[in-house]
């Protein structure tokens, strides 16, 4: 079990004070209850998946490509030809 110094503004203790006369928790169990709604909060608003961010991008518009990927010689050499003209 750890032990931790946390520093609270005049505000925020003051919450803490209510709660804890309202409920008659510690202030350990009041803090350790925060930080697990805190933890679900968090669960429920993941961040988006690389996938996602990608299909959010604005790439601007495409097929520009000569050839795919796996034919990348002729798309060299057919670039080439309509850079020089050959």
């Amino acid at each position: 079990m750890g032990t931790r110094t946390v520093r609270l503004d005049d505000e925020t203790e003051q919450m803490l004070e209510e709660i804890r006369l309202e409920t008659g928790l510690s202030i350990s169990e009041v803090l350790k209850r925060g930080i697990r709604a805190f933890r679900e909060e968090v669960a429920r608003t993941a961040s988006p998946t690389p996938f996602e961010v990608y299909r959010n991008l604005d790439l601007g518009p495409g097929g520009y490509a000569v050839a795919p990927a796996t034919e990348v010689r002729r798309g060299v050499r057919e670039a080439l030809r309509r850079k020089h003209g050959r």
